[in-house]
């Protein structure tokens, strides 16, 4: 199945459901497929053919779902791009993607038009001045022509957040893209009653992938919030009624801190409290589960390579096993976690997480070596080293490439982490390892004090010689203001090893 076949079964079968929403406006499934038709025979009429990428740059929104449809409807491949990324960040990605037509959302016109790429413009949402806008083209749209679409056609190019370097696009089928969205489906349970709530970035692949897709391919519901607002959020899930939400465990920690009518707001509709980028402490699961009323949640693990399909905490396993990602794999993949290439990790031993999965990407675009180096005989490799329990569950220690060796013993710097952030004062931390003639490396703090903190070296060095073994305590602490973060949120930790090589 490809995703076309999905639009168009909706509309066949549920003409007058309620596809999209917004808290004033709503759009029924015959208006997805008309409108989604029509933006394909402007973007056919701009020159797209079969194969062509076009880039789209959005808020969530309903253009970007009718874009979104009309690229793949136009027999096009999407290439959604982050609207936070900077005028040369874009421009990364337009060549890179070989983009020949760039749509964004007007309210992003700043950068849209800083672009140094001489690239085809069109606006949505919100007219820009000199610049094609989408609606008013799609009010004159010639009619429509079908283009003949295949499971394996490449539908979209989703590129990683670029932690250690340049930006990688996944090339992702129609395939891929719909089994991505059928693993969303089954493991929340999802079917045509339910109603999701996408307020984190449509663009990231999860939202987009897993759960709007997942929401779709059932015919299900979606709750577009323009961008993530503590206070929206709560008056989206209590005013429509919705069943299930996906999102950054900030999202849910953020109206705790700062909505104090929180607990007068009316979430018992839902039923999957969805969570991932990084897996939540066990005390605080349950604070969350006591302040949203709810033991139904999930944490999920997995990356733009995969779909993103990987691994899942359940709700039922989250009393005892909070703060690991699980021991099972999604629904279409399979997983394992190994040591070397040929000898699995076993309980209270540490490897790498291994992933196949249905919703795989091809590989990555224009980059044949960075493909090959990811793959060993059809397993994905995560680069995650994740640490097995006596009972099977995974808890995450380190990227591969931020494990730090000193003195012949491995450190793993999300733990450091962790107990850094324990200590008072303490707003960010990143530790990372420094080339050292005699040790190999040695491990080095990187912290962002809160304001008005009164950190030191010597205090850190005091608080962390109780919880952490001598070799593991950073030699160095570096204070800085802040530290350097992809769109995506996640630290540059090769930019930090660049700055304080030399330090």
């Amino acid at each position: 199945m490809n995703v076309i076949e999905i639009i168009d079964a909706n509309a066949a079968r549920h003409p007058d459901k309620t596809a999209l929403c917004t808290m004033d406006k709503k759009v029924t499934f015959r208006e997805v497929k008309e409108k989604s038709e029509q933006a394909a025979a402007c973007f056919k009429a701009s020159g797209i053919k079969k194969g062509d990428s076009v880039a789209i740059m959005s808020q969530n929104s309903f253009d970007f779902v009718f874009s979104f449809f009309g690229i793949l409807k136009a027999g096009g491949v999407a290439v959604p791009v982050n609207h936070k990324l900077t005028a040369a960040e874009v421009d990364y990605i337009l060549e890179n993607s070989h983009a020949a037509l760039f749509l964004f959302d007007g309210s992003l016109a700043k950068v849209a038009c800083s672009l140094d790429v001489d690239i085809q413009k069109m606006a949505l949402d919100t007219r820009v001045k000199n610049i094609g806008f989408l609606g008013d083209a799609m009010d004159k749209a010639p009619d429509f022509t079908p283009v003949p679409i295949q499971d394996e056609d490449l539908a979209e190019i989703l590129y990683t957040s670029g932690t250690t370097g340049s930006p990688k696009g996944c090339v992702h089928t129609h395939k891929s893209v719909v089994s991505a969205g059928i693993t969303g489906s089954k493991l929340a349970g999802l079917d045509e009653n339910d109603i999701m709530l996408i307020a984190m970035p449509i663009w990231h692949s999860s939202p987009l992938n897993n759960w709007f897709m997942g929401t779709t391919y059932v015919a299900g519901t979606c709750v577009l919030l323009r961008e993530y607002h503590p206070l929206h959020f709560l008056e989206a899930i209590e005013k429509k009624s919705c069943t299930a939400y996906f999102g950054a465990p900030i999202s849910y920690l953020l109206p705790l801190k700062v909505i104090p009518h929180f607990s007068e707001f009316n979430l018992s509709s839902m039923k999957a409290w969805i969570y991932g980028g990084g897996p939540i402490a066990p005390e605080t699961v349950k604070k969350l589960v006591k302040s949203y009323k709810s033991d139904r949640f999930y944490q999920v693990y997995g990356m733009t390579e995969s779909g993103p399909t990987g691994i899942v905490l359940s709700p039922e396993d989250h009393g005892e096993h909070a703060g690991s990602i699980g021991k099972k794999a999604l629904p279409g993949a399979r997983m394992k976690v190994m040591k070397n290439q040929t000898t699995p990790a076993g309980p209270g031993e540490t490897g790498e997480i291994w992933l196949k999965a249905e919703s795989m990407m091809k590989g990555y675009l224009d980059n044949p070596l960075a493909t090959r180096e990811a793959f060993y005989d059809g397993w994905y490799r995560t680069c995650d080293m994740a640490r097995i329990d006596e009972n099977g569950f995974l808890f995450i220690v380190d990227r591969i490439k931020d494990m730090i060796i000193t003195g012949g013993e491995n450190v793993y710097s999300k733990e450091v982490e962790d107990r850094i952030m324990e200590y008072p004062g303490v707003d960010e931390a990143a530790v990372i390892g420094l080339a050292q003639k005699d040790w190999g490396e040695t491990v080095n703090a990187v912290i962002v004090p809160g304001k008005d903190a009164d950190l030191t070296e010597d205090g850190l060095t005091q608080f962390l010689s109780g919880r952490l073994a001598k070799y593991k305590i950073p030699r160095k602490f570096h204070f800085v203001e802040k530290l350097p973060h992809t769109p995506s949120g996640k630290v540059m930790k090769y930019k930090l090893r660049e700055e304080f090589s030399n330090v």
